[in-house]
């Protein structure tokens, strides 16, 4: 991946709606969200979702379809994949074993609030 295109991506998810809406796409898996929906869970006005979904877009985070008359927006796994593994590339030396999984567990929600 190309450093400029992690740029890219990191800098569309580095505002708060956007890494909210992200991280909805994600847990939407491949089936997406059609943007209604998005707005509804976001609690976002359609012309705000309208500039963060062509940020997300324009980084090559989401892809958007159409389903008839509704435009439905999905995270693009692979983005997200070749990003990660882009940031952990290098991870521990790049040879080496990384810490035990352990380490890796994911946060409690009162562990990020208090970050």
């Amino acid at each position: 991946m190309l450093s400029e295109h992690v740029v890219r991506a990191l800098s569309a998810l580095a505002q708060e709606h956007r890494l909210a809406l992200f991280r909805l796409l994600v847990q939407a898996g491949p089936e997406g969200l059609a943007a209604g929906a998005i707005a509804e869970a976001l609690g976002v006005p359609a012309s705000s979702l309208s500039f963060h979904l062509a940020q997300l877009t324009g980084a090559g985070l989401i892809v958007q379809r159409r389903d008839g008359r509704s435009l439905i927006y999905t995270a693009d796994y692979a983005a997200m994949n070749a990003l990660v593994g882009f940031l952990m590339e290098n991870c521990c030396g790049g040879g080496a074993v990384c810490a035990p999984a352990a380490a890796c567990v994911a946060e409690t929600k009162d562990e990020r609030k208090s970050a």
